[in-house]
């Protein structure tokens, strides 16, 4: 895997992942951006917000469970102190669909991420408190 980062101007950059898509990153204002994209570790927590979707949705997917929706809500708090890295994570995950079993539900939660979510996992890994929760809508 690769991917490339190009410095525009200011604090902002043009991030390209090897499968050749990219992102605009940037800063604020009161740090040399211009507000025109997310900050970079925002992208990280998304990233993760993404790589446990897509586990969680391709083991509800693959158990036959009839989703129509999943959104994977996160919050994060940072050290105050430099480096302001993660220290808690929490994941909420709400799932909806017709007649969704919890059981199935529960298990993709776990699964992703006990086993399968690299970015979830390497986080716990190091030293973040990432935890997880779940909802159900019955459409």
């Amino acid at each position: 895997m690769k991917a490339s980062v190009k410095w525009t101007d200011g604090r902002q950059f043009v991030a390209e992942s090897g499968s050749g898509h990219s992102v605009v990153i940037d800063g604020p204002p009161d740090h040399g951006g211009r507000n025109t994209g997310p900050r970079p570790m925002e992208m990280l927590l998304m990233g993760m917000g993404a790589c446990t979707s897509f586990d969680v949705l391709e083991i509800l997917e693959k158990s036959r469970a009839p989703v129509s929706d999943c959104v994977a809500t996160i919050e994060a708090e940072r050290a105050d102190a430099v480096p302001a890295v993660f220290t808690k994570i929490h994941i909420h995950f709400t799932v909806s669909g017709r007649n969704l079993k919890e059981s199935q539900v529960k298990r993709a939660v776990e699964l992703s991420a006990e086993k399968y979510c690299s970015a979830s996992i390497m986080l716990a890994k190091g030293g973040v408190d990432v935890t997880h929760s779940y909802s159900i809508i019955d459409d």
